[in-house]
């Protein structure tokens, strides 16, 4: 299983000097220096500034930066395949037909990946379409991935980089309103995510987001071991007492929008025992700012800037 091969990876990484620079030109981060620093790093959708959103070669560009964890969204497949995506349709911003064509903007809803099997997930380009709100992102021919297939491609370049195993940071992308339309309920969703993660023996290296409550308390119950983030957005106006209530338990990670990060209320969740790790912080001088306030992390498109603090 994987989490054998993580074990060995630490091992490599601790023998050969915490990621030594030496003979391994492709490197250019200290890694020793992420992990010394306690802070958790998350590429957002993989590197979406830089890469397209929630595919194999994002994953694997961040894997090259100052990155602890990966964050990326998850959807179910008419086969019941976990496949990556941001939407359970196919996003006519990113997207493009088999056939080559775009997408309209009043149509995407209907390109359901809830009603295809993954191999025909498979033949969308969702690469190549330049997105108009990331101009630097690099364009290429690629697919939205098996989450399976992440795994084996994130491990196969952290060996070859000789770096520290990364975690996973995994929305599940559900609510009651969609439920069976674009998505199963959440417990079905849940195992069948689960499963993925438990036959690559990722347990240990996972943490499960979501802004469905459901989704949370369902893990809670059945896998109390694998830790969990409650997503919040700036909308919300529950103080975080009502929040936690209407959850019913103390998620690992409380992670809101960025705009509602204070000092109170990183006070409030560390004295509960809560990391704070908001998103999607993508300007330096955002990021000097929440980490000088005490956030554990943050969540960032330009996972690469970071290096400029």
């Amino acid at each position: 299983m994987l989490s054998r091969s993580y074990l060995l990876l630490a091992v490599i990484y601790l023998i050969t000097g915490c990621g030594s620079t030496k003979d391994n030109s492709i490197m250019k981060i200290d890694f020793s220096k992420a992990i010394s620093e306690n802070f958790d790093l998350q590429g957002h959708r993989g590197c979406r500034g830089l890469m397209p959103e929630n595919t194999i070669p994002a994953m694997e560009e961040a894997v090259g930066m100052f990155v602890t964890t990966l964050e990326m969204d998850v959807v179910i497949s008419k086969d019941g395949k976990v496949v990556l995506s941001h939407e359970p349709f196919f996003n006519h911003e990113i997207s493009l037909q088999p056939n080559g064509k775009e997408i309209p903007a009043t149509e995407e809803r209907n390109f359901n990946m809830y009603t295809l099997n993954y191999a025909e997930i498979a033949k969308y380009d969702v690469g190549s379409k330049p997105h108009p709100r990331f101009p630097s992102q690099q364009k290429m021919k690629v697919a939205k991935p098996l989450l399976t297939d992440v795994f084996s491609a994130v491990q196969t370049k952290m060996m070859t980089m000789r770096r520290p195993p990364v975690r996973y940071n995994i929305e599940t992308k559900t609510m009651p309103e969609t439920d069976g339309k674009f998505h199963p309920e959440p417990a079905v969703f849940v195992d069948k995510l689960m499963k993925v993660i438990q036959d690559a023996g990722m347990e240990d290296f996972v943490t499960i987001q979501s802004f469905d409550f459901r989704t949370l308390q369902y893990l809670n119950k059945k896998y109390p071991k694998v830790k969990t983030a409650m997503l919040i957005e700036a909308v919300d106006k529950r103080s975080l007492r009502k929040q936690l209530d209407d959850l019913g338990f103390t998620p690992t990670i409380y992670s809101p929008e960025q705009s509602i990060v204070n000092p109170v209320l990183i006070r409030s969740c560390h004295e509960k025992g809560i990391q704070v790790i908001p998103w999607t912080v993508n300007e330096v001088a955002d990021m000097k700012k929440l980490k000088a306030m005490g956030v554990d992390g943050l969540i960032s498109d330009y996972p690469d800037r970071y290096t400029k603090l």
